[in-house]
């Protein structure tokens, strides 16, 4: 994507804001009066956010058919067969929350991690969270199975946008010396045609990134990268943004992580008092809004390894409940975990360098991404929420913090036609909670309602409905659970 397509993709983005915004305001403006009729869901009371901007107003009423909103205002609801959800007065609509980074991965007996889609879609939307990448699929073959699934309605789920496997040496079996640029070409216009939404790297080398970018751009996909420094022949982030890479993974890079050493080096021993460190992590900053490219921060994954700060990692829904009793005493058995020093220090560093990258004026490309592969101790639906509340310990603004999870993250996907705000032509993918999130972060945790193409789910329902459900439910069934038999690695 050239930088001339991505300032067009801006102003179009701004411009469908803006007429958002207007048809909010100016009673039928942008819009023909459409009136209920059976069959449709009228969302009333509560207070709505639509993503656009910082602040709340009175809910003028949602309208919703066939999983569309048809219109925000006043309507007639005398119309038989309408279903109408009455929110309260303390309840907050906002739109559902994107997860850019949403592996569906685990890992019960540390034996490699399997893709499972039966429980984790019904995690995700219980949290409110209705659109997933999950950034690198382990196993493609069941990805696609669960996916299916989700669609056939056989379990409730999010949106599950496709990645296929990892380009790199993340992909259990990759050769450098047998992925050619040719040869990638050739394998991700395959992945392109059969489904894949976008391409995540990891373990890869200059020259097969430009090919895996080259292919998915011409299929109108995206591309997402955990990259490194430049290090021992990896891509530096600057150099993938360079050549027209849509998001950038944990790591700004630039020239604050120099090639001499790897990116966890340099980020566990970034000087964050050195003027010129600074003046490196702001050049790098200005880089991704120049270039139109987003940043998946992904905050919480090394606190996972970490001290666990308390407040962004409590567990507020007795998240080992969902495991089977003999899959929870399989995991207790590896309990405590003791923290990676390495990881607490990069975790507070991440914290500060988004700090940085907000201040430089590039929060409009941040992105929420969870990034949690489960050892069965926490979930990725729940990691959502800590994200959004380690971004605002990061100081980012709560406003912000929300579109990082919503609006930014559908920019980046691609998908901000449809996704990602509150308003007519979108999809109705919506979170109800109790209380502001706009004033406590935390109130994201306090789902009510979650409306995933217009159907309206209870999250009680859908955690109990998942309780005491994932993992094997004794030894006999366990070896499916073992990754590295039975994907045989």
């Amino acid at each position: 994507m050239t930088v001339r397509s991505r300032a067009l993709d801006v102003f179009v983005a701004r411009a469908t804001a803006l007429v958002a915004i207007l048809v909010a305001i100016v009673p039928g403006a942008g819009q023909a009066q459409v009136s209920p009729r059976a069959g449709d869901l009228a969302i009333v009371g509560g207070r709505l956010w639509d993503g656009t901007g910082d602040e709340s107003r009175q809910n003028p009423g949602i309208l919703v058919r066939n999983g569309t909103i048809m219109a925000v205002g006043a309507f007639d609801l005398d119309t038989d067969g309408v279903e109408v959800l009455r929110l309260a007065s303390s309840h907050f609509i906002m739109p559902g929350l994107f997860d850019l980074h949403a592996h569906y991965a685990v890992d019960l007996f540390g034996e490699g991690r399997v893709d499972e889609y039966t429980v984790n879609p019904v995690l995700f939307l219980a949290n409110g969270v209705t659109s997933t990448f999950p950034a690198g699929e382990v196993d493609p073959a069941e990805a696609r199975r669960g996916r299916e699934r989700v669609a056939a309605g056989e379990i409730p789920g999010p949106r599950i946008y496709s990645s296929g496997p990892y380009w790199g040496t993340a992909r259990p079996g990759w050769s450098h010396e047998a992925m050619t640029p040719d040869s990638i070409r050739q394998e991700a216009a395959f992945w392109a045609l059969n489904g894949a939404r976008g391409f995540k790297a990891k373990g890869i080398r200059p020259e097969q990134l430009e090919a895996v970018i080259e292919v998915a751009h011409e299929h109108g996909l995206t591309v997402t990268g955990h990259l490194d420094s430049g290090f021992r022949a990896s891509v530096n982030p600057r150099d993938a943004i360079l050549m027209g890479i849509d998001r950038i993974e944990h790591f700004l890079g630039g020239d604050a992580l120099p090639a001499t050493r790897s990116a966890y080096a340099s980020l566990e021993a970034l000087d964050l008092e050195d003027a010129e460190t600074l003046d490196r992590i702001r050049k790098q900053a200005r880089l991704f809004v120049d270039q139109g490219a987003f940043f998946d921060a992904t905050l919480t994954a090394y606190g996972y390894f970490a001290d666990r700060e308390p407040g962004v990692f409590d567990d507020w829904a007795d998240e080992m409940g969902f495991l089977t009793p003999y899959a929870r005493a399989v995991v207790e058995d590896n309990l405590p975990r003791t923290p990676l020093d390495q990881f607490e220090r990069i975790y507070y560093v991440k914290r500060e360098t988004v700090g940085l990258f907000a201040a430089a004026g590039a929060v409009s490309q941040l992105t929420l991404g969870t990034d949690h592969p489960s050892w069965g101790e926490f979930w990725s639906g729940f990691g959502a929420h800590r994200e959004l509340h380690a971004m605002v310990r990061a100081g980012i603004p709560n406003a912000d913090a929300l579109r990082a999870g919503t609006v930014n993250a559908a920019r980046a996907l691609g998908v901000f036609e449809r996704l990602g705000s509150i308003a007519p032509g979108k999809y109705a993918d919506l979170l109800v909670v109790d209380g502001d999130p706009l004033t406590t972060i935390t109130d994201t945790r306090n789902g009510v309602h979650v409306v995933r193409s217009g159907r309206v789910y209870d999250p009680g329902t859908l955690f109990e409905s998942a309780r005491g459900t994932m993992g094997p439910r004794s030894g006999a069934d366990a070896d499916w659970w073992k990754g590295n038999l039975r994907l045989g690695r």
